[in-house]
């Protein structure tokens, strides 16, 4: 069955080509600054697999402050699809974090039975929506809603760290760099009620983490990024917690591209505040 799989090994920066390659053939949004990340913040913690020197697989996983952990990136060529490959990165990622209490993951409907077969069980559904919103859809931006700036990311990540469940402050330094016009805030008596950053992507621009104490609060910090950025493609991945939250995005012009289910292994004993997450980083990231 794996005998097309010849060798796994770690991935390296020189391997970003390749990482890259499977992106695009799997049509993911991707970009060499997102493998970057997952080098650096998991510099043993992802795999490629080889097939006469050339590799056809990839995993990455990441530990967020040994609370729980992530799996990401599992892409296999898809000239060897079906025999198992996908499978074994999986095996490797798990012996990797094999000390974390609980592994984390967002799966596509065609990896869901996989994973199941490793005993990841589901927690919650999320959806892919995208959108091209044009400025006359958004109403107009809330005067509460400022830019962020880099001082701001010690309050952030502390009222992340209560909605995630685990630090990912370096997540989110990184994000601002790179995304510094994607960056809102909402205070409230000088206390964060409310941010959202955003990354460029392949295929889009993603919009995400929207983190927010009620549904306003989002609407507002969406409305803020998305006025001085209309006309661009833009992804947003979702959780299913909010029914009305999810109709607004359907009013403004987002419609969902595919589903996600978030899946889980192990106990989790730090679950955060999901009904405060109204848009993820990405299913790569959580």
């Amino acid at each position: 069955m794996f005998s097309v799989c010849e060798s796994r090994r770690e991935m390296q920066l020189a391997d970003i080509d390749a990482g890259l390659r499977l992106c695009r053939a799997s049509r993911w949004n991707q970009t060499r600054r997102d493998w970057e990340l997952f080098l650096t913040l998991s510099p043993q913690g992802c795999r490629v697999a080889l097939h006469d020197q050339q590799i056809i697989g990839t995993v990455a996983t990441i530990n967020y402050e040994n609370r729980f952990s992530w799996v990401a990136m599992v892409l296999v060529d898809p000239a060897f699809r079906g025999q198992g490959i996908g499978t074994r990165l999986m095996n490797e990622a798990l012996t990797i974090l094999q000390d974390v209490p609980a592994i984390r993951l967002d799966a596509t409907p065609a990896g869901q039975p996989v994973y199941r077969q490793l005993s990841f069980t589901g927690e919650y559904g999320l959806s892919r929506m995208e959108a091209v919103i044009e400025r006359e859809n958004l109403s107009s931006p809330s005067q509460h809603i400022r830019p962020m700036r880099h001082e701001d990311l010690i309050a952030i990540a502390k009222f992340d760290r209560e909605v995630f469940g685990a630090d990912r402050r370096a997540l989110l330094e990184w994000m601002l760099a790179g995304g510094v016009e994607y960056a809102w805030v909402k205070e409230s008596r000088k206390e964060i009620t409310g941010y959202c950053l955003g990354r460029y992507g392949h295929n889009a621009e993603q919009l995400g983490p929207v983190v927010a104490r009620d549904q306003n609060t989002a609407r507002a910090l969406v409305t803020a990024c998305l006025s001085e950025h209309h006309s661009k493609p833009f992804y947003l991945d979702t959780p299913h917690h909010d029914a009305e939250w999810l109709a607004w995005l359907t009013s403004i012009g987002f419609r969902e591209q595919r589903p996600f289910l978030r899946m889980g292994r192990g106990a989790n004993a730090f679950r955060g505040l999901p009904e405060q997450q109204f848009a993820i980083v990405g299913p790569e990231f959580g």
